[in-house]
């Protein structure tokens, strides 16, 4: 068959449709933390080391410049310095505590929404739906990005981190608060999904009148080793009616692509959300208990996107290929498989594993692998 480009190459891999090959170094289990990065420029003796140049990664998706959160932004401030530990708040108004030198998750200590009243104060100065503020929302310069597809060949993506129906919610409440929330403010969470939705679909509309779409992205990052941290009912009751307008906008717009990015066990979100449009999941954490060839062989029409252990990075090159069998197991059985460790790339990785695994992934993927 003829060379696809990139952006062809990824969505006929998700779509189980025939492929040239399988595309190499697309997604975000192939981007290391920056402490692994400053140990890998350290390691490589290059401290420009730019890593997906160094190794070959291929364009996928190209992602229009939008504002899809609080807009305008929070001030991003530092609200106290004690040498060891820095409180600051972000641009989305999430306060939190980092310890210098730590390779750890900041503490964090409040977020904008607490009741009601303050997510009506919030959504009207930061989210509100007139036509003038989301128009100020796009800030693409379209020329440049049609001029920028046919150059890499990407497929055009909305939706992305920190971007998605209860994982937003998480960043405006907190994931304890939100929990309880769904109990004691039903009706507020309820209304904030749903205006988030809308806010997200009218900036997407305005993508897609100036350029074709093939994937929409939702974020949702909600779920631990024991599963997903609500019901399967609140999930359908609270999140599937949101999920539902995107299908329907998806299908309006002849866009192939819905996928979500959770961590955690997705046993239960995989067939839930299935069921509503999504036909892409991702990163399938492995140390979570999911295994990508059982998932493969439960739902033959998931476009898989990870589940290889980042975990066996850290070991010996023989742990490395005994984890990359797992590409041509999921090519026999069926593909719909996109090669990707299952999460950032951690500070225990040495250079030199990593750039041997890469190379057998690159060499895996250039076996012209069919799909179909």
């Amino acid at each position: 068959m003829k060379i696809l480009t990139s952006g062809e190459r990824v969505v006929r891999c998700l779509l189980g449709q025939p492929i040239d090959r399988l595309p190499f170094g697309v997604g975000l289990g192939w981007c290391p933390w920056g402490e692994t990065m400053e140990r890998w420029r350290a390691e490589s003796n290059n401290p420009n080391l730019d890593v997906a140049r160094e190794l070959g990664y291929e364009p996928g998706f190209a992602l229009p410049a939008l504002e899809s959160g609080p807009f305008p932004h929070f001030v991003s401030e530092v609200l106290e310095n004690t040498g060891d530990t820095v409180v600051s708040r972000d641009w989305r108004g999430i306060t939190m505590r980092t310890y210098r030198g730590a390779q750890s998750m900041p503490e964090y200590l409040d977020y904008p929404v607490k009741v009601p009243a303050d997510w009506e104060k919030l959504k009207e100065e930061r989210y509100p739906l007139d036509t003038a503020s989301l128009d100020r929302r796009v800030t693409q310069d379209w020329a440049a990005f049609r001029a920028q597809l046919l150059k890499s060949g990407e497929a055009v993506q909305v939706g992305t981190y920190p971007w998605g129906i209860f994982g937003t919610l998480r960043d405006l409440m907190g994931v304890e608060e939100l929990l309880v929330a769904f109990y004691t403010e039903p009706d507020m969470v309820k209304e904030i999904m749903q205006h988030l939705t809308s806010l997200w679909l009218a900036l997407w509309e305005r993508v897609a009148t100036e350029v074709k779409i093939e994937h929409i992205h939702i974020w949702e990052d909600m779920s631990g080793r024991q599963g997903s941290l609500i019901s399967p009912a609140m999930i359908e009751e609270f999140m599937m009616p949101c999920y539902d307008r995107i299908t329907t906008f998806a299908k309006t717009h002849g866009i192939p692509l819905i996928s979500v990015d959770s961590d955690g066990d997705c046993q239960e979100l995989v067939p839930l959300m299935m069921g509503h449009g999504v036909n892409v999941f991702f990163p399938f954490e492995v140390q979570a208990g999911n295994d990508i060839r059982t998932y493969r062989k439960t739902y033959p029409q998931l476009g898989i996107w990870g589940g290889l252990d980042k975990r066996v990075l850290a070991l010996d090159f023989q742990a490395i290929d005994r984890e990359l069998q797992k590409i041509p197991d999921m090519m026999k059985l069926g593909g719909r498989f996109l090669p990707q460790f299952d999460h950032l790339i951690p500070p225990d990785v040495p250079w030199g594993n990593f750039v041997y695994a890469a190379n057998r992934v690159r060499e895996l993927c250039h076996h012209n692998l069919s799909a179909s």
